[in-house]
């Protein structure tokens, strides 16, 4: 009995099993598989095209380019600002729609999802409109200049995934026995002092997992930027990681030092998660 019903897990099992490997693991292992070889033409150049072994060149190639040093420190910086601003927006949402002083719930709840439901690049297209000199609805603000397109780009990010998050961490609220909040306010307990002691200390796994999904994003940053290169002189092909690899594949055919550079990434997106993580595990 026992064995059949092992046989029946397995059998359950199987297509979650096939379709992970097919569209995760093997992926993995192919670019980890490419970004060991380097493609060498004889001669001039002219030649044909031999792939041969490189072992871990690519990777010192990529630790070398300060292209990719300085997307890496520039999507860093990116997500220190706009990441807490983001959790802290959606936060303060989520708490706004679950107090008793609320009107009309649903419909704000899904005014402030409504920009998630705009794909990335069409928000981006949207928002540069707004940022184009003759037409911003502030002329006398540049948008667009060297010392402000990151942030422009935090704006739409901001912009799309606030709603998001909020749903998350609301979510959550909900989920929280109303019979905590009563036995606060009799115990005369302010709605601000119940949102800071009970509340948000509930929300702690919450507000971990939008965090964990909000390093990823930003580690991926690529459709803003990429739809506001044609607008801004200052986005270089490799202002992020990820446009610094799309550069590589798509635009000088180098697919080997392409995959080192995602291969780089998904380590470095692996560390910063796993490290937040533990970080906020702390004295639970």
């Amino acid at each position: 009995m026992i064995r059949r019903h092992r046989v029946a897990a397995l059998l359950l099992l199987a297509p979650f099993v096939v379709l992970f490997a097919a569209v995760f693991v093997l992926p993995i292992g192919y670019a980890v598989h490419q970004s060991l070889f380097r493609v060498e033409r004889s001669g001039l150049g002219l030649g044909p095209a031999e792939t041969v072994f490189a072992g871990l060149s690519n990777y010192a190639r990529v630790f070398a380019d300060s292209a990719f040093v300085g997307s890496v420190v520039r999507v860093i910086a990116f997500g220190l600002v706009q990441v807490p601003v983001m959790l802290g927006l959606a936060l303060l949402l989520a708490l706004l729609l679950d107090s008793r002083a609320a009107w009309f719930g649903r419909f704000f709840r899904l005014a402030y999802f409504l920009p998630f439901a705009i794909p990335g690049v069409i928000a981006a297209v949207l928002w540069s409109f707004l940022y184009v000199p003759g037409i911003s609805p502030l002329p006398a603000f540049d948008f667009l200049s060297a010392d402000t397109i990151l942030w422009s780009i935090g704006n739409i990010v901001t912009w799309s995934w606030t709603g998001y998050n909020m749903v998350i961490l609301h979510t959550s609220l909900r989920s929280i026995p109303r019979e905590l909040f009563e036995a606060a306010e009799v115990d005369g307990c302010s709605g601000w002092r119940i949102a800071w002691h009970i509340k948000i200390p509930l929300l702690r796994p919450s507000l971990t997992l939008t965090g964990v999904f909000s390093i990823i994003g930003t580690l991926q940053l690529f459709g803003e930027p990429m739809v506001l290169r044609s607008m801004a002189s200052v986005i270089s092909g490799g202002y992020t990681p990820v446009m610094l690899s799309y550069q590589a594949a798509f635009g000088l055919n180098d697919y080997n030092f392409a995959a080192a550079i995602a291969v780089v990434l998904a380590v470095a997106t692996f560390v910063f998660s796993y490290g937040f993580l533990r970080l906020s595990s702390r004295g639970t």
